[in-house]
């Protein structure tokens, strides 16, 4: 199992529902996703933002490149590669522009106070499996715009298996 990290550093995101994260493997791969993280560091007022992980399977998000990145740094490339554009299978990219029509379904909805982060880190039974047949792209959201948009970190951590 090869473990690799998609980050989003320092983003100002858009004022509406934003997908910070999203990652689709392509058919015959199976990710794991096993950690995910969002933090915030341009704004000193307490805050609650709203936060949801989900699977999206039509009318992709439209994204900015990001390249995964290997834990183990003598581990060979991902095989989901960055794509600056509308997510595809084996493409995975940070701050969509524009969310696309397909229904994001909800596999975690929760909220936190902007100046503590959020941090999930799931259990092995609670840990959320995308396989590359299913079509499917994971979703790191914020279901509803920031008080504050600039600033933004978020991070997943993914496993290919």
């Amino acid at each position: 199992m090869r473990v690799y990290k998609v980050t989003a550093p320092n983003i100002t995101v858009a004022n509406q529902a934003v997908s910070l994260v999203v990652i689709m493997p392509t058919a015959g791969q199976t990710i794991k996703i096993l950690r995910a993280e969002v933090s915030q560091h341009a704004n000193a007022t307490s805050a609650q933002q709203r936060i949801l992980m989900g699977t999206k399977a039509s009318v992709f998000q439209t994204v900015v490149t990001a390249t995964p990145k290997p834990i183990n740094l003598s581990d060979p490339a991902s095989g989901i590669v960055g794509i600056s554009g509308s997510i595809a299978a084996g493409k995975c990219g940070i701050n969509a522009s524009a969310e696309g029509a397909g229904t994001l379904t909800d596999l975690y909805n929760g909220a936190f106070n902007v100046l503590n982060g959020w941090l999930w880190i799931p259990t092995p039974d609670e840990q959320i499996i995308i396989n590359g047949g299913s079509a499917q792209a994971f979703a790191l959201q914020f279901p509803a715009a920031p008080t504050t948009l600039t600033g933004w970190n978020a991070e997943v951590t993914f496993a290919e298996v």
